[in-house]
Parts: structure tokens; C-alpha cells; sequence
């Protein structure tokens, strides 16, 4: 049996192992029930933000809403400059036609026969007809966007942002980490605890003091004052500092006997034996700078500058916000960090599970 087969083997089997022998025990019910009450809740929202972004714009906004993407069907008629949309029509009578729309005013639309475009056009009640409409997972909307979006530009300013912000993050975070746990000094655990204490400290707090060194320094409309600011974080400190504690100290004592400078012990002995620790933080990092919204917003004020998640605000006017480009945009850049989450997340856990253990 090959490797992918028994790991879904032994996946299949701890979904449905039971407490009880043969039947269901209330534990088991409960813990199943809790399970996919979770899921769901967690799931949900992604789920119907996907399937969303295939639906219509008038998809978005129809009371009661609909799971699956309906589009309206519609058709071209001589004399037409547009398509008309189809409507399966009840006459008073009790017959039912399928009308196309010519024109809506109020409850009252006037509405023509496809097949006959040149007879009399019939006023019919909105109430007494039915759209016709069919499921289509239509591409539309994304290329509708991206026609109107500068998504790749947009793209690649993400991309230089996230992973220049996420190599000074480790850079930054790994040097601190390695001076508090390897070296003794006065004040060590004063200056720890100061770093970890700025964790309640709002973001709303240093939102200005930051920008006023960022516009002193000439960086205000340049992807170095999106970069920098965020380097430094006590999460990563904590996190790194935290497992170099557990590598042994004599490892350092004999690089240093054999004339190892401290620059050298740091980059050839205490980086390959954090890498666990550091890829944890590449991966938080990476979903940190691509998520960022805010401080990006208030340094870039240049659309050939923004990242993609400020770029989603073009969509969004002052009187007319385009829900459909910005769901399937939305969804292109969940993309990149979602394939990257599935496949480091078991760096998360094993860097998680190993930090702090002697």
C-alpha cells in the first residue's frame, strides 16, 4: 500500500473510531456533533465566499439569497440592442408564457413573446412571474475584474512586500531571540518582558507615531515603509526565544573553543538547529504582510504601489460598490496564501509542539 493510500487509511479510520464496540454512545454523538458544528462554522463563510464570487451581481443582493450561483437567462432579439431576460409568465388565464423583459417600471413590466418580437408588447405584474434561471459557474466575474483591475501589478507588489517583510522578520526577530536566550547580561529578563508587554499595546495606538517617522524618513508612497515598520514583533521574539532555550549551551561553548566569532556561531549553529522555529514564523509572517490591510492603506496612497488588498478598495465607489469583482478578487488572493498554509501547516504544529521543551 503506498504512503498517500495508508495516510488516508489511518485518516478514515480516526474519523469513525467509536467509543462503544458496535454502536454510537452519546460521547460519540456529541463529539461528532461538536465536530461538524465546527466545521461548518469555520468552513461556512470560505465556502460561501467561493461560490459567491461565481454568482451575477444581482445575484448578490436578491432576497432570500440562493447557495448556488444562478444566472438569469436571457436572449437576443432583432431590433434589440440587448439581450432580454426570460421570465416564465402566468396570464390571467392561468397559462404560463415565457416573456422576455423590454422594460420595468415599478411592479409593472412590459413584456414580448421571443418568438413573435413584432406583436403588441403585454404589461404583466412582476408578482406573477418567475425567472428563468439556471446554475453556471461562470467565469466571469474574474475575468470581468482582472480586465479592470491591475491584478498582476498588484500581485507582484504583494509579493515583494511579503517576502521581504517575512526574511528582515526573521533576520530581525532570530538576532534578539538568540542575545536573550544565549547571552547573560543585566537587565536581560527586564528588556524580555518589555518586548512581550508591547503585545497590549493596540495598533490603533502607534498608528500615527509611526507614520510621522515613516514620512520623516522619506518613506511615505514606497514599499520600504510597508516592509520595515512591521519587522520587529515580540510574538516572533517570544516564539524563537523560547526554543533556542533548549539548545544546549555547550554546543556555543565548543564553537567557541575552536575560534568560531559569534557572528558564525549565530548563522552556522543556532539557525539550522531553529529552522522548526523559524519556518513556524515564516509561515505566520507570510500570512501576516499578505492579510495586512491597514498600515499599507495609510502609507500608499499611489495605485501602482498597492498591494492587493488595498488594491480591493477600487472596487468600492461612493455610490456604487462592485461586490462581484471584489468576491472573486477576494478569492484569487485567498489563493496564494491558503496553498501555502496547506502545504507548510505541519511546520506550525511541529514548530508549536517542540517550543520550550528541555
Amino acid at each position: 500500500m503506498s504512503q498517500s493510500a495508508l495516510s488516508a487509511d489511518n485518516a478514515v479510520r480516526f474519523l469513525t473510531r467509536r467509543q462503544g464496540k458496535k454502536r454510537l454512545s452519546t460521547a460519540d454523538i456529541l463529539t461528532y456533533a461538536y465536530l461538524i458544528f465546527g466545521t461548518i462554522i469555520m468552513f461556512g463563510p470560505v465556502a460561501w465566499l467561493v461560490i459567491s464570487s461565481f454568482k451575477p451581481e444581482r445575484g448578490l443582493i436578491e432576497f432570500p439569497p440562493t447557495l448556488l450561483p444562478y444566472w438569469q437567462q436571457n436572449v437576443l432579439i432583432e431590433g434589440y440592442e440587448n439581450p432580454l431576460d426570460l421570465y416564465d409568465v402566468t396570464l390571467e388565464d392561468g397559462t404560463t408564457r415565457r416573456l422576455a423583459q423590454v422594460s420595468r417600471v415599478g411592479i409593472m413590466a412590459r413584456m414580448i413573446d421571443p418568438e413573435n418580437p413584432s406583436a403588441e408588447p403585454i404589461q404583466v405584474n412582476i408578482n406573477q412571474r418567475q425567472p428563468v434561471r439556471y446554475v453556471n459557474f461562470s467565469l466571469d466575474n474574474y475575468t470581468g475584474a482582472i480586465q479592470q483591475f491591475p491584478f498582476l501589478t498588484y500581485l507582484m507588489n504583494s509579493i515583494i512586500v511579503t517576502i521581504a517583510a517575512t526574511l528582515v522578520t526573521l533576520l530581525v526577530n532570530s538576532m534578539a531571540a538568540f542575545g536573550l536566550s544565549k547571552y547573560r547580561f543585566r537587565g536581560r529578563d527586564a528588556i524580555f518582558l518589555l518586548i512581550l508587554s508591547t503585545l497590549m499595546v493596540p495598533v490603533s495606538v502607534i498608528l500615527i507615531p509611526a507614520f510621522l517617522v515613516i514620512n520623516e524618513v522619506g518613506w511615505v508612497n514606497n514599499l520600504i515603509g510597508v516592509i520595515i515598520p512591521g519587522a520587529a514583533t515580540p510574538t516572533g521574539v517570544f516564539l524563537l526565544r523560547q526554543y533556542m532555550l533548549t539548545i544546549p549551551d555547550e554546543l556555543i561553548e565548543s564553537a567557541r573553543i575552536d575560534g568560531a566569532t559569534e557572528w558564525r556561531i549565530y548563522w552556522q549553529v543556532i539557525l539550522p538547529l531553529a529552522s522548526p522555529a523559524l519556518a513556524t514564523l515564516a509561515i505566520f509572517s507570510v500570512m501576516w504582510r499578505w492579510n495586512d490591510f491597514l498600515w499599507p492603506l495609510i502609507v500608499l496612497n499611489r495605485s501602482e504601489l498597492f498591494t492587493l488588498q488595498v488594491g480591493l478598495n477600487a472596487f468600492q465607489g461612493d455610490l456604487n460598490t462592485q461586490w462581484h469583482y471584489i468576491l472573486a478578487m477576494t478569492v484569487l488572493t485567498l489563493l496564494p496564501i491558503t496553498i501555502v498554509f496547506a502545504i507548510l501547516q505541519r511546520y506550525i504544529t511541529t514548530g508549536i509542539a517542540t517550543t520550550g521543551m528541555k
